[in-house]
């Protein structure tokens, strides 16, 4: 196939762009306007074409495209332009960006111009900043020539680029790229606007309410001094931690800062309304989405915006600000999200996939062959009830020292939060105000035993804790270091060596004083925000935890790509798969979809894995 690298340049100004906007609203506009497009066949120096929408179009469709390799460097923008616009869709997608995220690692800063450096590129020049407010008409020829001399050189970098990554990609996070752009370029859901707006209304009716209720202004419990300030007035002393930004005490004011979670359950009703407005406030994502999706239905079909590689375990993040990472289960919002008439979706979600990798990964085979009988129970359609191996019911009853049989609803609910939430070396405190997040109130000292008995009963998972500790001294220390089960996981140089080719990177890895107890040491990586490396405490079960979920992001990697085959993926949640299927198509696909999340990696070939799954007119089901 011809390798087709693509390059828009496009009119924007101080108030219509990409900065402001999200690129879903930017290119649906009617302001729009392509300035110029440039176009490399292969190696060939690039070709730069500026002309009105139907010449361009005209331009564009003279390539092969149907049977090339288009590339671009964040092509959700490039691609969704050739698509949106112009009704052209390369054979196959791929984009730099995501590729320097798998390679570099997501935070290390893949911008054209950063690449370039880092590669020892023609360096990126900044021509584009010399044409804000600019239309087509307004260039003469020799500023569009130097315009079009630009272009050209992204163009060429970005083609230098593919080359580098192509090979250290690999084939199937190739094709994972490729899915993950169609999800925006190409989309194939709808939205409910009238739901929408009602959900509006209720959301902004909702919070009105929680402000009323404490005679508070928004600014007063959006500003952390004014909130701090109305804790003091009814004695309550404000809670605060370090700043992982600068080191020094702040508020700890976060939803998830367990002293102000803490402050829901205040004997002072008036102090409990207070911290509950400002959670209403402060999170104002359900109202801003709301709004930004009753804006995508004005403008036509849903793109489906996802970050390829968002976080360094390798799984995806939301993007375009339109979060789709993070929908409630039962959020209004997912009953918006409509399959097209004829279609239906199919939510197939992976059953336990982190808590099943965790033990497979530690070697507590007890667990995992439960985990393999409790397949077979569900497989025969034992009611959940009478099932002997229930992962959930089995640790409630080491917890409660009952036999399986007597375990209650209530007490199966603690067994499944501690053999989902303790893998990871969680203290008592947090295990307490995650319990607490789920409904279920137990004295502190009730949770610190259920840990004990978590580690004692599973022992093999704290092992696994330990042998991470000695890997994060071996990396430090330029040596290797076993991990887990043989031969899934190598310990180099360049850090943790995963199944798919990728890394886990612990940049700038160290020892330094522990800043909350300077007689102590800790270890520390740098993670990037912008240009500052943050100092990001790590330990044997964080690390645990950033494998076991780096494994099951490859697991549900490779089940996309066989569901790929035969239906059309448009959504991924984690650990859920969404397909679009055809009516008539639905019990068989529904079959085969949940065969293929079924299907073990070759790399495990004795994980026992399973699924749900749900189909509805709506992605709520």
């Amino acid at each position: 196939m011809d390798i087709l690298t693509l390059d828009f340049e496009t009119y924007y100004d101080k108030v219509y762009s990409l900065s402001k906007m999200t690129t879903e609203e930017y290119i649906r506009s009617p302001l729009f306007e392509t300035i110029g497009v440039s176009v490399k066949v292969n190696d060939r120096p690039g070709t730069f074409f500026s002309g009105t929408d139907a010449q361009t179009h005209d331009f564009l469709a003279k390539y092969n495209w149907d049977s090339a390799v288009g590339v671009a460097h964040h092509a959700a923008f490039d691609m969704a332009i050739l698509n949106w616009r112009y009704d052209i869709r390369p054979k196959f997608i791929a984009d730099t960006l995501s590729m320097a995220r798998l390679v570099d690692g997501p935070d290390a800063g893949n911008s054209l111009a950063a690449l370039a450096t880092r590669y020892n590129l023609k360096a990126k020049g900044n021509e584009v900043q010399n044409n804000i407010g600019m239309r087509r008409k307004d260039f003469s020829p020799q500023r569009l020539a130097a315009y079009g001399e630009y272009c050209c050189d992204d163009g060429g970098i970005c083609y230098d680029l593919f080359n580098i990554f192509a090979p250290i990609v690999g084939k199937s996070e190739a094709q994972l790229i490729d899915l993950t752009i169609r999800m925006f370029t190409e989309p194939a859901l709808e939205l409910d606007g009238e739901l929408l707006r009602k959900h509006l209304d209720d959301v902004k009716s909702k919070k009105q309410k929680l402000l009323d209720a404490v005679s508070a202004d928004k600014d007063a419990l959006m500003s952390n001094p004014k909130l701090a300030e109305l804790l003091e007035q009814f004695g309550v002393r404000p809670p605060r931690k370090l700043s992982p930004t600068t080191g020094q005490p702040t508020w700890a004011f976060a939803k998830s800062d367990p002293g102000f979670q803490a402050l829901l359950e205040h004997a002072n009703p008036h102090v409990q309304a207070l911290i509950a407005a400002r959670l209403g406030v402060k999170s104002t994502l359900e109202e801003t989405r709301t709004e930004r999706m009753i804006g995508i239905a004005q403008r036509g079909s849903m793109p489906v915006p996802l970050r390829y590689y968002a976080a360094h375990t390798g799984r995806w993040g939301g993007d375009d600000k339109l979060n789709l990472q993070n929908l409630p289960r039962k959020s209004v919002l997912k009953d918006a999200i409509l399959a097209p008439a004829g279609h239906k979706l199919i939510d197939c979600d992976s059953s336990q996939i982190e808590a099943r990798v965790l033990a497979w990964l530690a070697r507590q085979d007890d667990l995992v062959e439960m985990f393999e009988k409790n397949n077979e129970e569900i497989a025969a359609g034992v009611p959940k009830q009478e099932m002997q191996h229930d992962p959930y019911r089995n640790t409630a009853s080491n917890i409660y020292h009952k036999a399986t049989e007597d375990i209650t609803d209530i007490e199966r609910h603690v067994g499944k939060w501690t053999l989902l939430g303790c893998g990871y070396a969680m203290g008592a405190p947090k295990f307490q105000a995650q319990l607490r997040n789920v409904g279920i109130d137990l004295p502190i000292e009730a949770c610190q035993r259920i840990i004990y008995i978590y580690r004692e009963r599973y022992w093999a998972i704290p092992e696994l804790w330990e042998e991470a500790n000695q890997v994060l001294t071996a990396l430090i220390n330029g040596q290797t270091a076993p991990l887990g089960r043989e031969g899934v996981l190598h310990v180099n140089l360049l850090g943790i060596h995963l199944p798919n080719g990728a890394y886990l990177r612990y940049r700038n890895l160290r020892t330094q004083p522990d800043p909350m107890s300077p007689s102590r040491t800790e270890k520390v990586y740098d993670m990037m925000r912008g240009r500052t490396a943050v100092p990001t405490r790590i330990y044997g079960g964080k690390v645990v935890e950033n494998v076991t979920q780096a494994l099951a992001r490859i697991v549900v990697g490779e089940q996309m790509l066989q569901i790929r085959r035969k239906h059309r993926v448009v959504m991924t949640v984690h650990d859920s798969v969404g397909s679009l299927v055809r009516d008539a198509l639905v019990p068989q696909a529904q079959a085969y979809i949940e065969g293929c999340m079924r299907t073990r990696p070759s790399w495990a070939p004795d994980l026992p894995l399973n699924c749900t799954s749900t189909v509805g007119q709506t992605y709520g089901g």
